[in-house]
Formats: structure tokens, C-alpha cells, sequence
């Protein structure tokens, strides 16, 4: 702004004669308000009068009366403004890329004569005999026809467990391979794959992206028309054409264009130092009206591992017993229930004795000779009827059957623990931040999604959505509340990007980074209250700094009118109101005590307690 005035006063230092430097800067002047004239148009064919069209007023005024240097600053303020929003609003890279990045684009080929060849994803057709390596994508939905090993799905069910294949399982595009190579059979061709649907939905929630108006404009929705309104009348009332301009200028918005977007780049910054990357700068003000929250169970509110919670005896072994015996065994596993067996019987500081004959069929169990005695860890379903049904009903989670001797000696529960900020978090958000709701959105299965939702005291559950499901639920809700989606799997980014913010907790998935307005580093929810509290500092900050700057602006234009201002004057006093909004927007960096009011109470600090759990199958 101040630069506008020595600019005018370098071209005419340099050109003595006026006229020659009135029509340089002129043209400097008509080069430069083109872009802004472009904009301006098309903002007045969608009736939107913004803050821009005051500003384009000005301009124009100022050449019409001569005033070209008026014109210079007004420019220059309006591209200092655009150029700090468009800097706070620039995404760091796009989420279409990151799914091209992670999408499976080649697949190994076995012709009939058992040869390979390296193919595109494209040219899968159903029936193909396929290789997938270890640590690869599978390139489509398939059948294991050879091979046993595990495959990693959540990032496509949201389950979080490691699941065992062995011929005759089914297999999905997207899922990282383990460490052993599969044999598959296709059976549909890529762009029908379970992968390439979530692809598909989330260009099409991309597509569809609510649009939200900015906060300056939606002041200047009424600033605007009263500013003009005000530079008319004078003009009319006084016939002097001077106090047109001189109201127009001091009217220009600068409050609006620089002190927001000032306030928004030091919330950023304060909270990338929390270890929050905001993506998306709207959701600082978004976050702070929302209503409604929807969150996501596995690897959001939950650890994402399993735990081992209850041994049930159901003989006369007792369960220490139990534990050391399936510990034993287990060391020989990479099944996902072998780590939390072993890290129960760590903590009980159980010695486990050497097993021999170590036999592991993927789906079926385990087998070995422990101390002279025969163990077996399998699922209810491979137990006769008559043996089965000594266990109970079946209850949501994982469980795992154990014999001893060929006699059912008991059953081990297993449950994906809660995190330990979890339940005190869902009571905080909703009594501290104006949340009326809580939504519990999860593709697990129902009755595990019915259970983990009790414990947690959330009354409106979703079990067993798919990532289209979870997209037209989400929509429902946004409609009719304010939404806030917190997740961190990419079956998670097309429900994301359809609610009003959507916040990434980890960094599991650039995909669901990158569709989320924010993504917490530390996978911590009580970095989401902190998201809250910066982005209400910064709308109040801002909303200070413009609504304070527009007073004051108000002010020098009924000054102007009553011809108390000339345009050069206008233009300092302007230049001083511009100072104070930007000076107050800075504010907002200034170190603070606290920034979040979320606290773990102390019975919360213990997350992994073993409470009485529900279960389901631990073989596949």
C-alpha cells in the first residue's frame, strides 16, 4: 500500500513531464486490473457482489477522475490481499494424485504353460491366473488358488487386523500382500475391482465438494452496496465528483483482504507446530460451527490392534495354565492374535516352555506337543456341534479356541481396546464444543459396531458401511447439521470430503490425508480439541480485525462525504486502518498458556484395560 505511493513517485521522478508518466502508469495500471475486471464480471453475472467489486469501483472511479496513482494503491492492496489468501488456501498436493500414486497399475500374468508376464492392471480379465509378491498391491478381486500368507485389507474394510489366506479366500484389489507370494484368480476385471469403486466414489465426492463462501465476502455481502450507496449519495447531494472518490477509497476493504488471511497463515502455523497440518484452510472456520460429529472406530477411537481381554476356562485347566500353553505356540505364528497372546503372557511374566511339532494350517490353526501334551488353538467352527455349543453364543469381536488333549480347555476373547482419551474425549467435545451429537460410522461388523458403541455412550451407530454407504450417510447428516468427520483409513476419504470439515488422525493413508481438511501427525484426538480452539481464536481474531477495520473505514467515508477528506487523505487514513487490522491479526501467534481445555481424567490414563470383552472367530 505504501509501496503504491512510491511507485507513483519513481515513475514521476524518472518522467518530469506529467502527462508522459500519467500515461505510463495508466497503462501499468490497465495491464494490472485486467485479470480483476475478469473476475469482477463474472462475479456480478452470479449476482455475488463481493468485497472485490468495491475495490474495482475504486479503481475505475480513479481513472475516470485522473487519478491514476489512487488507482496504483488501490491495485496494489487488492493483490497483496489475493496473494496472502491464495497462499493460506493452496493445498501442499492433491488428493486425485495421491490416489494415482497408490493405485495398482501392473499385475503379474501365468499363461497356461506356467510362464509370467508382467501386464498392465487394465488388461486383467476375469478367469486370469495371477502372481501377487510379497508387500505388493493386489491389482484386482480375486481367489487364492495357491499359496498361504495374510494379506492387509483395512485399508479398504476398515478392519484392522492382518487376514490369513490360503486357497479358496478371497482376495481384494488394494490390499498389501504379506510375506508370501499368492497364486489368484481374477474374477472381475479391474475397473469393476473393490479398489477402483473407492477411486470412483472419491472423484465424484471431489467433484461435488461443498463450497463455502468466504468470510470476507459473506461481510461484504452488505458492506459493498452501503459503501456505494454512501459515495452516491455525497456525490449527488454535494455535485462534487472529489468525495465520490475520496469515499470510495477509504471505503476499499483492506481490512478484509489482508487482515483475514493474515489471521488464517498464523493459525496455520500454530498449528503445524502442534503437529496438526491444516490441508484446507476453511476448516479453522468450519471446525468451530459444527454440530454434528461423526467418527470412524478402528484406528480412530480404538488402537487398531487387538488385545487379549478374557480367558474363559471350560475344563479344569486354569487360565494361567491356558495362556503359557497358547503363548508357547503362538511364538511360532505371524496370525494377528499371536502378538496380543504373547504380550498378555509378557505382562503376567509367564516363562513359556519349548513347543515341538509346530504345525500351522492357515484357516484351520495350530497345532504342537507342549510338555507331553497336545495343544490346539482353532475357531468354533472347526469344533464339532456337540462341542461348540459347551461355549456360549457367539459374541461380536475374536475369539480363540483352545484343546488341550483333545479336551476343550477354554477360550480366549480378544477386542481392538478403546483408545484411553477416547470416552473422555466424546464426553468433552460434546459439552465443551456445542457438539448436540455423536455419529459412530464404521465398516466393521454390525454387532462389534453395537457393542464398542455402548461402551462408549454413543447412541447413533452405522455397523458394516461400505465406503458408498458411509458417503450417502455422511451427505444425509450434512445436510441437515453441520458435520464433523473425523477418520484415518482410506476407506474413510470419500465420507470425508462429503461433511462439513473432515479431519485425518495419522498419517496410515496419504489418500485420506490428502482428502481431510486437516491431518493430526500424532494420532492423538485430543489434538482435534486444539484444532478447535485455534481455529476459534483465529474467527475471533479475524472477525476483529475486519469488523474493527470496517468501522473505522465507516467512520472516514461519513468524513469523506461531509468532504472532510480529500482522496489523498482518505488514502492515509486508510494506509493507518490497514496497519491496525494487520497488526491486530498478528496477535494470533503470540505465545498462549494453553491452547486446548481437553485433559485425561485420571481414571482414563490406563487405555488398555482388560474389561470383560465380545468375540468372534479367530480362524478365517
Amino acid at each position: 500500500m505504501i509501496a503504491g505511493m512510491l511507485l507513483a513517485w519513481t515513475v514521476r521522478s524518472i518522467f518530469h513531464d506529467r502527462q508522459q508518466s500519467d500515461g505510463i502508469l495508466l497503462i501499468a495500471i490497465v495491464v494490472a486490473s485486467l485479470p480483476l475486471l475478469a473476475e469482477l464480471i463474472a462475479e456480478i453475472a452470479k449476482r455475488n457482489f463481493s468485497v472485490d467489486v468495491l475495490a474495482a469501483l475504486s479503481i475505475g472511479s480513479a481513472i475516470a477522475f485522473d487519478e491514476y496513482w489512487v488507482a496504483a494503491i488501490v491495485i496494489l492492496m487488492l493483490s497483496g490481499g489475493k496473494a496472502l489468501e491464495q497462499y493460506a488456501t493452496k493445498r501442499a498436493s492433491s488428493t486425485l494424485g495421491a490416489l494415482a500414486r497408490r493405485m495398482p497399475n501392473t499385475a503379474h500374468r501365468v499363461d497356461t504353460n506356467g510362464a509370467q508376464s508382467e501386464i498392465s492392471a487394465d488388461s486383467i480379465r476375469p478367469e486370469d491366473t495371477l502372481v501377487v509378491y510379497p508387500h505388493e498391491l493386489c491389482p484386482v478381486d480375486g481367489v487364492v488358488i495357491r499359496g498361504d500368507g495374510s494379506m492387509d485389507e483395512s485399508y479398504l474394510t476398515g478392519e484392522p487386523f492382518l487376514i490369513s489366506k490360503a486357497p479358496g479366500a478371497a482376495v481384494l484389489s488394494g490390499a498389501v500382500n504379506g510375506n508370501s507370494a499368492l497364486t489368484i484368480r481374477a474374477t472381475r476385471v479391474a475397473a469393476d475391482s473393490r479398489y477402483a469403486k473407492i477411486v470412483e466414489v472419491l472423484y465424484a465426492s471431489e467433484k461435488n465438494r461443498p463450497k463455502m463462501r468466504r468470510l470476507g465476502d459473506r461481510l461484504g455481502a452488505w458492506y459493498t452496496p452501503a459503501a456505494v450507496a454512501i459515495a452516491l449519495l455525497s456525490w449527488g447531494m454535494t455535485g462534487e465528483p472529489e468525495r465520490f472518490l475520496a469515499v470510495l477509497v477509504i471505503a476499499t476493504p483492506c481490512p478484509l483482504l489482508l487482515a483475514i488471511p493474515i489471521a488464517v497463515i498464523g493459525a496455520i502455523s500454530i498449528a503445524a507446530r502442534r503437529g496438526i497440518i491444516v490441508k484446507d484452510p476453511a476448516i479453522l472456520e468450519r471446525i468451530t460451527s459444527c454440530t454434528t460429529l461423526i467418527v470412524d472406530k478402528t484406528g480412530t477411537l480404538t488402537y487398531g490392534k487387538p488385545s487379549l481381554t478374557e480367558i474363559v476356562c471350560a475344563g479344569s485347566w486354569p487360565r494361567r495354565t491356558i495362556l503359557q500353553l497358547s503363548a508357547a505356540i503362538e511364538q511360532y505364528s505371524k496370525h494377528p492374535l499371536a502378538a496380543a497372546v504373547l504380550s498378555a503372557a509378557r505382562e503376567a511374566n509367564i516363562v513359556l516352555p519349548p513347543a515341538e511339532d509346530v504345525l500351522e494350517l492357515p484357516g484351520h490353526g495350530m497345532s504342537a506337543h507342549i510338555d507331553n501334551h497336545l495343544v490346539v488353538l482353532t475357531g468354533r467352527d472347526k469344533l464339532p456341534p456337540q462341542v461348540a455349543n459347551h461355549l456360549g453364543e457367539v459374541a461380536p469381536g475374536l475369539e480363540c479356541v483352545v484343546l488341550i488333549d483333545g479336551e476343550l480347555a477354554g477360550l480366549m476373547r480378544f477386542r481392538d481396546e478403546p483408545r484411553s482419551e477416547s470416552g473422555p474425549f466424546l464426553r468433552h467435545i460434546v459439552s465443551h464444543h456445542a457438539f448436540e451429537s455423536t455419529v459412530l460410522l464404521s465398516g466393521d461388523r454390525v454387532s462389534e459396531v453395537a457393542s464398542f458403541a455402548r461402551r462408549m455412550g454413543i447412541a447413533q451407530l452405522h455397523g458394516g458401511a461400505s465406503p458408498e454407504d458411509k458417503v450417502a450417510i455422511v451427505r444425509d447428516l450434512t445436510r441437515r447439521h453441520r458435520t464433523l468427520y473425523i477418520g484415518d483409513g482410506i476407506n474413510d476419504a470419500p465420507a470425508m470430503m462429503n461433511a462439513t470439515a473432515g479431519v485425518a488422525l495419522g498419517v496410515n493413508s496419504d489418500i485420506t490425508s490428502e482428502a481431510a481438511g486437516a491431518v493430526v501427525l500424532q494420532s492423538s484426538l485430543a489434538s482435534i480439541d486444539e484444532l478447535i480452539h485455534i481455529g476459534s481464536r483465529m474467527k475471533r481474531i479475524a472477525l476483529t480485525s475486519a469488523v474493527g477495520g470496517i468501522f473505522l473505514s465507516v467512520v472516514g467515508m461519513g468524513a469523506s462525504a461531509w468532504g472532510l477528506l480529500k482522496p489523498i487523505e482518505g488514502a492515509l487514513l486508510q494506509e493507518a486502518i490497514d496497519l491496525l487490522a494487520i497488526l491486530n491479526s498478528l496477535r494470533i501467534i503470540l505465545p498462549v498458556k494453553e491452547i486446548g481445555d481437553f485433559t485425561m481424567p485420571a481414571q482414563a490414563e490406563d487405555g488398555r484395560q482388560h474389561t470383560q470383552a465380545v468375540a468372534a472367530p479367530h480362524s478365517v
